[in-house]
């Protein structure tokens, strides 16, 4: 007896997720997301977690946002406590596109400053999209703990994340231009200045807030 199309693709696209082939495993991936099936859901969270290649790794993402919440996001708040950095980034990831704030409690304050900057910088995200109305100014307070950190890349997501909240984080950014280290003054006084101008340009406003910060300014108006 002849086994039904549809099992036969799902077979293919499930091998095809673990083909040495970035490009089979990209066809995999769209194959699982154009046809959602609950028997795929496990496989791409796993293969999330260990695909070198992003633009697979964001046709994952895109597969599993096409699968029921109910069935994904469970999964996918095991992944964020992983020891594997990159299945916790992919699961925070994958959890901020598909918007289910019933994941807003697994982003703790450990993910927000995880030690790997991909994980971080993926918590950052989620969180500015999972956020419940009125725990915005919290949310702000943690996130204000990672002003200075990294390189430009780095600090231009934080910012980014910080500006999605709105004018709730002025308090917050005030309070850090008085920090004692310059890099978290430099970086407080840069974001609220792109959250007053969104079109300034991230390197000059980092520029002209070191200037601020060398002068023994801090950045507020008098």
């Amino acid at each position: 007896m002849a086994m039904p199309k549809q099992d036969t693709d799902t077979i293919q696209a499930l091998q095809g997720l673990e083909d040495s082939s970035s490009s089979v495993r990209l066809r995999a991936a769209l194959a699982a997301g154009t046809t959602p099936d609950p028997r795929f859901i496990d496989k791409l969270i796993e293969r999330s977690a260990i695909e070198p290649e992003f633009y697979v790794r964001d046709m994952l993402t895109w597969a599993l946002t096409r699968h029921s919440a109910s069935m994904t996001v469970p999964e996918l708040l095991k992944e964020v406590r992983s020891e594997r950095a990159q299945a916790r980034s992919q699961a925070l990831h994958t959890l901020s596109k598909i918007g289910d704030r019933q994941a807003w409690p697994a982003i703790t304050r450990a993910l927000l400053s995880d030690a790997d900057d991909e994980v971080a910088r993926s918590a950052w995200r989620a969180a500015v999209v999972l956020v419940p109305a009125g725990e915005e100014p919290g949310l702000a307070e943690v996130l204000s703990t990672q002003l200075g950190r990294g390189g430009r890349e780095m600090q231009l997501s934080l910012s980014r994340a910080l500006i999605a909240l709105g004018e709730v984080i002025v308090p917050t950014l005030r309070a850090a231009m008085t920090d004692l280290d310059p890099r978290v003054r430099a970086h407080a006084i840069a974001t609220e200045r792109l959250l007053r101008d969104p079109d300034a340009a991230f390197g000059f406003a980092i520029e002209e807030a070191k200037r601020v910060v060398a002068l023994g300014g801090t950045g507020k108006e008098e």
